[in-house]
């Protein structure tokens, strides 16, 4: 199965981005499954049911969250109505729509598609990710019932994302981190079979800082004062992410790639 995945979508330009382009790349690199992180795609703060609409219509076969799953209001509710959407798994146990789920590809494959939260430096103290998707795999074994496991592991800490590829190494497909909207350099398979990047990096502007125009962030790191609120950098977009082929009948990776395609940053793809 050939799988791409992008991280997170930075607002009206990363929208543009995937509007733009991954139509042509689904069709050109024969891409059979396609997961979008699409936390910050409306306003760089959350997703709304119609900018979510925009990436399925793209090409997306489904769209995982992050911590600001429900930063728009109407995700809420939305998010029960679209099981295309995931967001993390180690939220409350109350908290509306699933946090890992099994889809199909155009043949009948399925994939199975989890997200998990870090802990180290993020602003709440969520459930332990990895008790959380140790639940998810011990009733998913890899191979079985799923062609193929991709788990978007949304974190600050790169050590922390390293951990849950080695944790997930041989049941899993697919380890990859998206959160700090900066692209690492370490896409490999890891010895068990898990195609393993640190950070997707983000599908927006990178002329910025991690997204956003540059004149707020600085003016805050300079002299600590806010003078008004962050606004998503609006240049070209580059889509940043991974592009793995898996074995059907093993369900690990056989190859792995990073993508950077347009925008600003050096090009990258199969």
């Amino acid at each position: 199965m050939r799988i791409l995945f992008l991280g997170d979508v930075m607002g009206r330009a990363g929208r543009q981005g995937i509007a733009d382009r991954l139509p042509g790349l689904r069709k050109d690199w024969r891409i059979d499954f396609v997961v979008v992180n699409g936390e910050n795609a409306t306003n760089g703060a959350g997703l709304n049911a119609a900018h979510a609409n925009a990436i399925f219509e793209a090409g997306a076969d489904v769209i995982t969250l992050g911590d600001h799953a429900f930063d728009q209001k109407e995700m809420l509710t939305h998010i029960e109505s679209d099981t295309r959407i995931v967001r993390p798994l180690n939220f409350a146990r109350a908290a509306p729509g699933r946090g890992a789920a099994l889809y199909k590809d155009a043949r009948g494959r399925k994939v199975l598609v989890v997200q998990a939260l870090g802990q180290v430096f993020m602003s709440r103290n969520y459930d332990s990710p990895f008790s959380a998707v140790e639940d998810v795999l011990k009733r998913h074994p890899l191979g079985g019932q799923a062609q193929a496991i991709l788990v978007d592991m949304h974190c600050e800490a790169t050590s922390e994302k390293m951990g849950m590829g080695h944790f997930c190494d041989g049941r899993a497909s697919i380890v990859v981190g998206t959160h700090t909207h900066v692209p690492t350099g370490d896409a490999q398979i890891l010895p068990g079979g898990t195609a393993f990047m640190a950070d997707a990096g983000m599908c927006g502007d990178y002329n910025s800082v991690i997204g956003m125009e540059p004149a707020e962030p600085l003016r805050r790191f300079v002299n600590g004062m806010a003078k008004g609120r962050f606004e998503p950098a609006g240049g070209e977009a580059t889509l940043s992410g991974l592009f793995v082929e898996t074995d059907d009948r093993t369900g690990k990776a056989v190859s792995v790639t990073m993508v950077r395609q347009g925008g600003r940053l050096a090009q990258s793809g199969p």
